[in-house]
This record gives C-alpha cells, sequence and structure tokens, in this order.
C-alpha cells in the first residue's frame, strides 16, 4: 500500500468516527499540511465518497450519506469482534435472521484479506444451545418493538402500552439485556416509582405518552434490574428461608438467581424465581444448604413430588445392593 492510499484509508477511519472534521484537526491527526488535507478531501470525491464541506473558520468536513459508501474501515481484532457478535446474536430470540443477514453483509463490505478471516472464523465455529438453565424457550422480542423502545428513550417520549394485561404509562428510560431477556426501566407516571418491564411482556398503544424531562434513577440500573426481576419479573416467583446467615448464602449463589435477605444470625430469605418451578427447584437445590418453602403452593407440591421421586431412586439403588450382597 503507498503512502497516498494508507493516508486516504486513514482519512476515511477518521471522518468515520466523528460527525465533523476541521482541516487543522485532520491535518494534525494526519501529520501532513492543510493542503494535503484538501487535496486528499478532493482525491475521495474523486473515487466516489461523499465527503461534504461545512462553511466555517478553517473549514470543516463530515462524510455525507445517500452516496457510495466507503469500505468498512475494521482492523483484524474488529473485524473478528464484530463477526462473534453477530454470530452469537444469531442464538437471541427475534433477531436470528438479521443476524444473519448483518454478517453476511459485513463480509460483503470488508477488503478481501479480512474477508476471508472473518468467512473462515464462521465456517470454522458453532453455537451449542444456549437455554441450558431453564426448560422454557428463550422470548423472542420483535426489533421493531426495540427500536421504538430506543427511540423513545431517546426522544424522551412516554409510552401508553399494556403490560401482562395492564393499562400502564411509563417514562423509559434505559434498555438492559440481562439474562437473554430485554428489560425496559422506566418510571410509572401514575404511582412514581421505578420498575423494570419485561419487553416481552409489553404491548404498545396508539397514540404514545406525553413528551417529559427525564430523571436521573437514583440506583445502578443494572443491578436493580437484577434485584427486582427475582422479585417481580419472573413466571415464578418464590421466598426462600435458608437455614445459614446470609453472607454464607450470598457466597453460594450467582448473582442472576436472587436476592438474600438477613434475618438473624443462623437463618436468611432467598428471594428468587424463574420461568418455571422446575428451574427454581434447580437453584434452590444447588444451594447446598437446608431451606424451607412455604409459598407458592404450586412449588411445595413440586418439591414435595421430587423428594418422592430422589427418595424411591435411593431406596431403588439400596434394594439392588443388598440383592447383589446376597448373591
Amino acid at each position: 500500500m503507498s503512502t497516498t492510499a494508507g493516508r486516504l484509508l486513514a482519512l476515511l477511519g477518521l471522518l468515520q468516527s466523528r460527525a465533523e472534521w476541521s482541516g487543522a484537526e485532520l491535518a494534525a491527526r494526519l501529520d501532513v499540511t492543510d493542503r494535503t488535507v484538501r487535496n486528499d478531501i478532493a482525491r475521495l470525491r474523486d473515487l466516489g465518497y461523499p465527503v461534504d464541506g461545512v462553511r466555517g473558520p478553517g473549514g470543516r468536513y463530515r462524510l455525507g450519506v445517500g452516496g457510495k459508501l466507503p469500505p468498512l474501515l475494521l482492523d483484524d481484532e474488529e473485524a473478528v469482534a464484530v463477526a462473534v457478535g453477530l454470530r452469537a446474536a444469531t442464538a437471541v430470540g427475534g433477531i436470528e435472521e438479521s443476524s444473519a443477514r448483518a454478517l453476511g453483509k459485513l463480509e460483503q463490505v470488508l477488503p478481501d484479506r479480512l474477508r476471508r478471516q472473518v468467512a473462515a472464523l464462521r465456517d470454522a465455529t458453532s453455537a451449542g444451545p444456549v437455554n441450558t438453565d431453564s426448560n422454557v424457550e428463550d422470548p423472542a422480542v420483535d426489533p421493531g418493538l426495540l427500536t421504538e423502545l430506543a427511540a423513545a428513550i431517546r426522544d424522551h417520549q412516554g409510552l401508553r402500552c399494556w403490560y401482562r394485561s395492564e393499562p400502564r404509562e411509563v417514562e423509559p428510560v434505559r434498555l438492559v439485556a440481562w439474562q437473554r431477556r430485554w428489560y425496559l426501566v422506566g418510571r410509572d407516571v401514575r404511582s412514581g416509582e421505578w420498575e423494570p418491564f419485561r419487553v416481552d411482556w409489553l404491548e404498545l398503544r396508539t397514540p404514545g405518552g406525553r413528551r417529559f424531562v427525564p430523571a436521573e434513577p437514583p440506583f445502578d440500573l443494572t443491578k436493580f434490574v437484577v434485584r427486582e426481576v427475582a422479585r417481580t419479573g419472573w413466571a415464578v416467583h418464590a421466598r426462600v428461608r435458608v437455614h445459614a446467615p446470609a453472607d454464607e448464602v450470598l457466597g453460594r449463589i450467582n448473582p442472576a438467581v436472587g436476592t438474600v435477605e438477613p434475618l438473624d444470625e443462623g437463618t436468611s430469605v432467598l428471594v428468587t424465581g424463574g420461568d418455571s418451578l422446575e428451574t427454581v427447584a434447580v437453584w434452590i437445590g444447588m444451594l447446598g444448604l437446608d431451606f424451607t418453602v412455604r409459598e407458592p403452593v404450586e412449588l411445595v407440591e413440586h418439591l414435595r413430588t421430587l423428594s418422592r421421586r430422589y427418595a424411591a431412586a435411593v431406596a431403588e439403588e439400596l434394594t439392588d445392593s443388598r440383592n447383589r450382597a446376597r448373591v
């Protein structure tokens, strides 16, 4: 690659990275004169790249839209990172096909060397099933709905929606992806309370709500979602009395499982949930600690069924052992 060609690619990279650049800024970043920048801009235009001039002190430049697109300027690590991200996204409910199409288009606009690297990565890898912690399929979320929610957050536009069959009006502030589910964090207009709303349980109504002045949430958004989902965001919820101190329980759980409330020096409560009784039972069993469950009734009955099943399995094994010993 000649010095001029390399400089043109570097110039394109700068124009892609920011909305506008002054001629002096570009000259300083490329370590060339202002005249060289003007000449390189002219060369890019001759090659069909839409570089617009903006009037102002020293002249300003920006990469235009609607013309011939420049090549996608990614280095090796960036190209691999984008490809891996899109490959992983093909397992996310609702955007599998979109992610696959985007990966194909990415390969078409990359330079040949990087295109071959990305293609080799695609052909050499496969994805196993990601839904290994639940017997419930991941919910599919419409990408168009995510786009509408993101636009409402950007424009400070209130939302009117049905949420679990109830009419709600929400001031949206952030989308949070967690546990292969999407949550909209917002403030309920009627109660003034902050809540995480599962996007797959949400249906927008028209017209939307009123514009609002966004308020800064008084908490870390991601931690808030993890805590509140354990309390309200699952299909099944449970409060489990664990016969162990809170610190010991916290040391044994993943933060995604739920939250722990201390009762006394030797007892605590685990607030947890899941999309099925089976999932909640597995999480409780993985504690490796004694516990008591009184609600919900369905979970109590499921644990009784499991206890009989496990007891029968052990009894059968003991009977077989005794029979073998007699022989």
